[in-house]
């Protein structure tokens, strides 16, 4: 069941509850203007959130909790960005300057911080993905939603009023050191932290950043000192800040653009990679995933022009070539493909998904012999992992090249090693019916077909054999169940439908599919010879 939606017509609140009665699994994505954040379910209870562009702030958690020192954390940053692969939880815990028990403390609180923030977002949408888990995590929690609930609403209720003095984190405050030093009030341990960071030259933002602390801390202890009067509007970000607020900007969209790809909603996707392209107009990869979510959505001409500016722009990465040839091929520009290919074939000497898609062009444009040279190369590469694609054009390459008995091998080798895949027994079914083999191509084709009922060449192949046999009412029943699941099948299929229409008296059908064979293929001889009969004997 999809659950999705406008947060104006349900809270986020409301639809948490949701999913823990419901006890759902799965990732639910929360999007507002241009920020974009999940949660994820494990049996109706929250495991882990986060949000897009919002920097993990587990280290300075830990910090601020004086867990860990600021010394030992720049440590551990060090080297974390020369053992990539680990995580800075982990690292911690290898360095033993924080226990496996405290890591998993402050990672949940770093997870239900994220929810609370989440609560505040009343605009945008949602949508829950079921069975989609997180990749691999620190900590994975387990918090029933109804906890975090109370707390999520309180907070919301104060972010109300903390708006209404901070309408924006661009504004830049400055400390009215005269009003403070003449004062008695009492500031609190956190609101004294904060003194030295408005100093007139940082947002809200950037003292977020700073203090290492969230978002509705700070705006709770900014929101007292504005009250009392201790803070005064100095302006907002602008001026030489310009350029890194677009750079900033940039980002924001890309990170929220590929969070958009990863989770299939690519409408959205599009939209934010389009913005980075405006912004910063040099952008190859935005154009890169513009052309891939094109693709996608098999929107070949525009996935075309997305791949060739992404060419131009980003000096023609080989996964930018490999995937033009692609839209070209399916534009049927077989030699602009050919190119493609042949260009990200020599840039990727090694990349055997380069090889199967330069294979195919090469069999759709009839060299089978430099079909057969570049998928067996492809082959080499994949070493033990072929893909169903390769059996596929290179079992047609072996029979355009009339080598059947080397097309029937790997043929038998596919459906080993792909069983339940309907196209390669398809071909397999075909081949055994050349060689003779009826009966065993039949019952092939009729157990690809049981499996997969919308393949129409299936319903095609198994009308042949029933053709064949003579078997008229059957190959009927076939050959119209495949039309009507592709009506472009071919024009061999509405001539064999012509005969049959023919041979029960049924002469204006017969001669109306004829027509529609010959309007397939204008050089059809036998059609042609039989409406030409068909017009003599009226």
């Amino acid at each position: 069941m999809a659950i999705k939606g406008s947060l104006k017509e349900a809270s986020l609140p409301d639809v948490l509850q949701l999913l823990a009665l419901g006890q759902k699994t799965g990732c639910l994505s929360i999007a507002d203007r241009s920020n974009f954040g999940y949660i994820y379910f494990d049996r109706g209870r929250i495991s882990y959130a986060s949000i897009v562009n919002r920097r993990d702030r587990l280290g300075d958690i830990l910090v601020k909790h004086e867990k860990i020192s600021q010394e030992q954390l720049d440590a551990a940053i060090h080297r974390q960005a020369r053992e990539r692969d680990k995580k800075l939880g982990e690292i911690l815990v290898t360095q033993t300057v924080l226990t496996q028990q405290e890591l998993e403390r402050y990672m949940r609180m770093q997870i239900e911080e994220s929810v609370y923030y989440l609560f505040t977002w009343t605009q945008g949408t949602f949508n829950f993905e079921a069975d989609v888990r997180p990749e691999q995590q620190d900590f994975l929690v387990s918090i029933n939603p109804e906890s975090l609930l109370l707390e999520g609403a309180r907070r919301v209720d104060e972010w109300g009023l903390i708006e209404k003095k901070i309408p924006s984190f661009d504004l830049i405050f400055l400390v009215d050191r005269d009003r403070l030093a003449i004062s008695d009030a009492n500031l609190t341990d956190l609101q004294e932290r904060l003194l030295a960071l408005l100093d007139g030259s940082r947002d809200v933002n950037q003292v977020i950043e700073d203090s290492g602390l969230g978002e509705f801390e700070v705006g709770k202890a900014l929101y007292g000192l504005v009250t009392a009067g201790f803070l005064h509007r100095a302006g907002r970000t602008s001026g030489t800040e310009d350029l890194k607020m677009t750079d900033a900007r940039v980002e924001e969209h890309r990170n929220l653009g590929i969070a958009f790809y990863k989770t299939g909603m690519l409408d959205e996707a599009t939209r934010e990679f389009r913005r980075v392209a405006e912004l910063r107009p040099s952008d190859g990869s935005a154009h890169f995933f513009i052309g891939l979510v094109a693709l996608k959505q098999a929107r070949w001409r525009e996935a075309m022009e997305a791949l060739r500016l992404a060419a131009e722009k980003g000096g023609g990465r080989p996964a930018v070539l490999h995937n033009l040839g692609f839209a070209f091929e399916q534009l049927g520009r077989l030699e602009d493909a050919e190119a493609a290919y042949a260009e990200a074939a020599s840039r990727a000497k090694t990349d055997p998904r380069v090889y199967v898609g330069w294979g195919v062009v090469a069999l759709k444009q009839g060299d089978h012999a430099g079909a057969a040279g570049r998928l067996d190369r492809a082959k080499e590469l994949f070493a033990d992992s072929v893909p169903p694609i390769w059996y596929w054009a290179r079992v047609l390459a072996a029979a355009g090249a009339g080598d059947f008995e080397t097309a029937e091998r790997l043929a038998a080798q596919a459906v080993e090693a792909y069983p339940q895949n309907g196209v390669l027994r398809n071909n397999l079914a075909v081949l055994l019916e050349l060689a003779g083999e009826l009966n065993q191509a039949e019952q092939l084709a009729r157990a690809a077909l049981h499996d997969e009922p919308s393949l129409p060449q299936l319903s095609k192949n198994l009308g042949d054999l029933a053709y064949r046999a003579s078997r008229y009412d059957e190959a009927w029943g076939l050959y119209q169940r495949a039309i009507e699941l592709a009506p472009e099948l071919g024009d061999d299929i509405y001539f064999k439908l012509g005969n049959i229409a023919y041979k029960r008296n049924e002469r204006e059908q017969a001669s109306e599919l004829w027509r529609r064979a010959l309007e397939l293929n204008p050089k059809h001889e036998l059609v042609r010879a039989n409406l030409e009969t068909l017009s003599s004997l009226s």
